[in-house]
């Protein structure tokens, strides 16, 4: 059985302030997070985003959700010894993070989330709009 993630409700501006905070981080010389490669797909029903994370322990994984913006956050951890040294290096470990903006709003709270052999997939649901806007007739 795969192990399964929680999904926190996204807080305002969080995405925007952790951005300048990265930012601020190497401007000062520091080094921003890694990138995250992702797929987004959906269905009828839902919104699918599916990213390969090798390296990276469940609990180490942070996700956010809120309206039409998902954040995810973790840390990959390289098998090699400390003391190896690299004769040629494309992975990349350390933290990393991504933030998008997804095509549609969706319902975040019944979002769900599944890791196994290196590959998180996040299902949520889209969020339904009514297209009819009542009107009400107001005598004068």
């Amino acid at each position: 059985m795969s192990p399964s993630l929680s999904i926190d409700p996204f807080l305002e501006d969080a995405a925007e302030l952790q951005f300048k905070a990265d930012m601020a981080d190497m401007s000062a010389g520091g080094v921003a997070d890694g990138q995250l490669a992702i797929d987004v797909s959906q269905t009828p029903e839902e919104v699918i985003i599916v990213a390969t994370m090798a390296g990276t322990e469940p609990g180490d994984i942070s996700l956010h959700i809120h309206g039409d913006l998902l954040t995810i956050r973790g840390v990959r951890v390289s098998a090699l010894p400390a003391d190896a040294k690299y004769l040629y290096q494309e992975c990349y470990w350390g933290k990393f993070s991504r933030t998008l903006v997804l095509p549609m709003e969706v319902q975040g709270e019944q979002a769900r989330a599944e890791y196994k052999y290196g590959v998180l997939t996040i299902r949520a649901p889209k969020k339904r709009r009514d297209s009819e806007i009542p009107i009400e007739v107001v005598a004068e």
